[in-house]
């Protein structure tokens, strides 16, 4: 079963191919993604990474939590899953 992760605190510089050459090592990725401003296009310094194999993502987790990645030391958790279905606000409305 797919497993994905969430990578902070990326460089500005980190690129989509860069995260997957980081993370490639650990088993096979199916989808690599650093979420960029929508209006400026810049990295907004994190991403996210999956799996095919949850053994994998528990390897790359374990090894590259707290690593260095294009001078930055990365954090990388297990992703959770948001619902993206009520966008109304925090407020309750």
């Amino acid at each position: 079963m797919a497993k994905k992760l969430y990578v902070g605190n990326l460089s500005w510089d980190t690129t989509d191919r860069g995260l997957q050459q980081a993370f490639e090592r650990f088993g096979a990725l199916t989808e690599v993604k650093i979420v960029t401003d929508r209006d400026t296009g810049r990295s907004r310094g994190f991403g996210f990474v999956t799996f095919s194999n949850e053994e994998d993502a528990r390897s790359a987790q374990a090894e590259m939590d707290g690593t260095q990645l294009d001078g930055r030391t990365i954090r990388v958790n297990e992703a959770i899953d948001r619902d993206r279905g009520d966008r109304r606000g925090g407020r309750g409305w």
